[in-house]
């Protein structure tokens, strides 16, 4: 059984989407418009040897705070899906 979360969750000022593959190999797609953002969940999957994709589109022009906030609340979601589905 593959431990697969997917989780889309859309505000005000953003819409994002999570897939996370915990038996994956480190193939990371990600594109949040926050380029440190960015590297950061790419090494996340990467040295963690999970697949991930992550799209945000995001109100950057105004703050990245809710790009951010939204999709770290999303890969949370993600990863508790997981767990659920594998007790």
């Amino acid at each position: 059984m593959t431990r697969v979360g997917k989780v889309s969750r859309k505000t005000k000022e953003s819409d994002v989407s999570v897939e996370i593959n915990l038996d994956g190999i480190g193939n990371v797609s990600i594109e949040t418009g926050v380029p440190f953002y960015d590297h950061m969940l790419s090494q996340l999957g990467k040295h963690a040897a999970f697949d991930l994709k992550v799209k945000t589109i995001g109100d950057v022009v105004v703050d990245e705070h809710h790009t951010i906030e939204d999709t770290a609340i999303a890969l949370g979601q993600a990863f508790k899906e997981i767990g659920r589905a594998h007790v």
